[in-house]
């Protein structure tokens, strides 16, 4: 193999690496939306962790956040607790942070 072709695969390996942290971390600012609107919604204990996976799970219909977004606004105007997507959005940033912290805490 030339070292063209090592710096190649080291590259795609790199990228990998990073999509699938890029993945955790998406997943784990998802999980950590869930149960802040499980708290919302006055779910606690296992049923806030049931919530949250239900908000994970949601990710997966469309490309994006829109899906957990939608989920997350017909759920708290359900219980009649209103939010508007640029909410939800924002309080996505803030968690954003503490996923990625966690997720790379995990990684050492």
């Amino acid at each position: 193999m030339t070292t063209f072709d090592d710096r190649e695969k080291s590259f795609e390996k790199k990228f990998q690496h990073d999509q699938e942290i890029q993945f955790k971390v998406n997943a784990r600012k998802n999980k950590l939306l869930g149960l802040w609107a499980a708290g919302l919604l006055g779910k606690a204990g296992a049923d806030a962790e049931a919530y949250a996976k239900d908000v994970v799970m949601a990710d997966f219909e469309k490309p994006g956040d829109s899906d957990v977004i939608h989920k997350l606004m017909k759920d708290l105007a359900a219980a009649g607790k209103p939010m508007e997507d640029h909410s939800i959005r924002k309080q996505g940033e803030r968690l954003m942070e503490e996923a990625k912290k966690q997720v790379m805490a995990e990684q050492k």
